[in-house]
């Protein structure tokens, strides 16, 4: 398998089927998310747990513990706790901008420290190495599209959601790939997307925009590594394909 290589110094001019939701009075006591952190600590929790614990209530529609469960199903591990933007997460997923702000606001504590830490950053050297840290995506509903910000050692630096939705060269543009390369100072990119079908094999539409992105990139002198198609079985790199 390639690996990548950055290089550096180079300058270039669905519906489905519902059961009844569990809801947070359903549960004993201490099987409450913010009971069982009292006793147990915050290592005994699931992430949906802990975002029930931070989101404090529901809404008239939907109980606390059924909102983390959608929201986590949706929108990815990852994906959510990586969202900077607290109106599209909010009109994305139909919560309120309160709730919204409550998990971008989680999201940054957890960005702020874990930067601090050098030696925490994952290193992507490979399509394989993407694939196993994307794991949220592959059972996603809707499609994804992330993009990954390397420095010069190959470290992640930054984890974005760039949109959701279909992705078409209506509503992907160069500036919002690159916008966060240049906010945290990145010397490359890996962008990968869902395929919710589990069909791997790039549409036409994926191969032009990566090319689109990729020229981008040599002008401002970012580096695409990569644009990876993700389903739940297996992994298909676009730029391969053009």
């Amino acid at each position: 398998m390639q690996t990548y290589a950055i290089r550096t110094g180079v300058q270039f001019l669905d519906k489905r089927y519902r059961e009844y939701p569990l809801t947070i009075h359903d549960l004993p006591v201490e099987e409450k998310p913010r009971e069982k952190l009292i006793s147990q600590g915050p290592e005994a929790l699931s992430i949906r747990e802990l975002l029930a614990v931070v989101l404090t209530t529901g809404t008239t529609k939907e109980d606390v513990i059924e909102m983390s469960n959608r929201l986590i199903r949706d929108y990815g591990e990852k994906s959510i706790l990586a969202e900077r933007k607290a109106e599209r997460l909010s009109t994305d997923m139909d919560i309120p901008i309160v709730k919204a702000c409550q998990i971008v606001a989680t999201g940054e504590l957890g960005r702020r420290l874990y930067d601090k830490v050098e030696s925490g950053f994952t290193t992507i050297r490979t399509a394989k190495d993407v694939y196993e840290y994307l794991q949220d995506m592959r059972n996603l509903p809707k499609e994804h599209l992330r993009g990954l910000y390397l420095n010069s050692h190959n470290r992640i630096i930054r984890d974005e959601v760039i949109s959701i939705g279909t992705v078409n060269s209506n509503m992907i543009h160069p500036r919002e790939v690159f916008r966060p390369a240049i906010e945290c100072n990145a010397s490359a990119i890996v962008l990968a997307h869902n395929h919710p079908s589990g069909e791997s094999t790039p549409s036409a539409e994926d191969i032009e925009i990566t090319s689109q992105i990729v020229q981008a990139g040599k002008i401002l002198g970012i580096s695409v590594l990569d644009h990876l198609i993700i389903t739940k079985q297996t992994f298909v790199s676009v730029n391969a394909n053009y």
